[in-house]
């Protein structure tokens, strides 16, 4: 039986898969909150960099996807090419495409709803929605997720935006750092797989390698490709281990 079809003939009541709505809920709040709560660096970081009140506030409603919204603000502050900042903001996010695929399969929402749906396509509510058993526990977890860290975010921001203005030049402070490292608290928790941690290592050497000789956003379009080389190489190295074993055997 495949992982949809159990979705789709589970029940849609009570804690059908052992795991009861409140447990759902406790957990997508508690993601929620945490990761909400990280808007008041983006609010700093933004209008630190240059952008009004105003066009903080409209990323975070609008675009909504805080690695891509601190990649922009970052570059502009380093005084990149704005259409560099948006490229580079631009691929960080197309990885919410990917997820909105699975997600449009376990979610199986009215064609109505699926525009506004996909607004809270990202890491937090992707990560809630694939750890549920259940149909009903994917929708509850995507919705409280989804909800409690857009406005938490939205609000955050505002008031991280508004707290930066009160206080001036928020290089002096440091606050230009705090972007980054709530994204890095955040991330290395989750890196467990060696292959995780190489990715992450190499794309982090090839973006400060390459920040004194590449124009402001594109170190961080270099560092994507951290990735796919890391992979590639360690399928190479797989191959050629099982060549070995085979040429052994006979």
């Amino acid at each position: 039986m495949t992982e949809q079809t159990a979705l789709s003939d589970a029940p849609e009541t009570g804690a059908a898969g052992g795991k009861p709505d409140a447990a759902v809920v406790r957990d997508a709040l508690g993601v929620g909150v945490a990761v909400g709560l990280s808007g008041f660096a983006f609010g700093v970081t933004s209008a630190g960099s240059g952008l009004t009140l105003a066009q903080t506030c409209a990323l975070s409603l609008l675009v909504f996807t805080g690695a891509s919204q601190f990649a922009l603000v970052g570059a502009l502050a380093a005084g990149g090419n704005p259409l560099t900042a948006a490229a580079g903001a631009f691929f960080l996010g197309v990885r919410n495409a990917f997820y909105g695929l699975r997600l449009s399969q376990l979610l199986a929402l009215p064609r109505a709803v699926r525009p506004f749906a996909a607004q809270w396509v990202i890491d937090e509510t992707t990560a809630v929605a694939l750890a549920q058993p259940t149909r009903r526990a994917v929708r509850i977890g995507f919705t409280v997720t989804g909800l409690t860290l857009y406005v938490l975010w939205n609000l955050t921001t505002l008031l991280g935006a508004l707290g930066a203005e009160a206080i001036g030049d928020t290089d002096a402070w440091g606050l230009d750092a705090a972007g980054p490292a709530v994204f890095l608290a955040l991330l290395a928790p989750m890196l467990k797989d060696t292959t995780e941690r190489t990715v992450a290592a190499v794309a982090v050497l090839l973006g400060l390698g390459l920040l004194p000789v590449l124009p402001a956003g594109v170190p961080v379009l270099v560092a994507a490709l951290a990735a796919p080389v890391v992979l590639w190489a360690r399928g190479r190295r797989a191959r050629g281990a099982g060549t070995g074993e085979e040429s052994g055997e006979r």
